[in-house]
């Protein structure tokens, strides 16, 4: 499966009803959907409501006025409302009846599928942002926030006070802030061009 990233030109032109882009989104989104619900639910009847109400929602709330605003949180917001989605349809299978004890339990939420998979995108976009960097900036993130080593160590290391390790640490989080700006700009540019 081809992960999306998600910029403000494809949420507005969601937002705006596009076809090709309400097809893609539906496209991509029925998948992850589907992976999730199968452990859940047994007929395929009951996923496919599960998945056309998840849709009508999340294509409701986009088009609100403070609907998403963050591209980058389409995934976890279509994830949460098959969430509520689902809990709503258990609640209603069983409104008023308590449980028995051979009934079976409810299956394990515990892997959440497209949660994983936009954590992964993250990381994933992270590392090739610090692969860019210069020499310098690069280590300086790694060492810190990648394997977490004490600022005492890398002030020994780079032979700096820790009021200077603070600036350089402030130049590699520009550094970084701006190949992310950057980066995030390509896919806009790529799906205008």
């Amino acid at each position: 499966m081809q992960f999306q990233s998600f910029d403000r030109a494809y949420l507005e032109r969601l937002r705006a009803g596009d076809f090709r882009t309400q097809e893609h989104f539906v496209s991509y989104f029925s998948e992850l959907i589907h992976l999730k619900l199968r452990a859940r639910l047994r007929s395929p009847e009951d996923i496919e409501d599960v998945r056309q109400e998840t849709f009508a929602r999340v294509l409701t709330a986009l088009r609100k006025e403070h609907g998403i605003r963050e591209p980058e949180r389409i995934g976890p917001f279509v994830n949460s409302v098959c969430s509520n989605v689902l809990r709503e349809r258990y609640r209603s299978d069983t409104p008023d009846q308590p449980l028995e004890d051979e009934h079976g339990e409810i299956p394990d939420r515990g892997v959440d599928v497209i949660e994983i998979i936009a954590y992964k995108q993250t990381q994933e976009k992270v590392r090739e942002i610090i692969e860019e960097l210069p020499e310098r900036d690069r280590r300086i993130i790694q060492e810190l926030f990648i394997e977490e080593r004490s600022k005492d160590d890398v002030c020994r290391d780079y032979e700096v006070s820790r009021d200077y390790l603070r600036v350089l640490l402030h130049r590699a989080k520009l550094a970084f802030k701006v190949h992310y700006l950057k980066k995030m700009a390509e896919p806009a540019r790529q799906q205008t061009g």
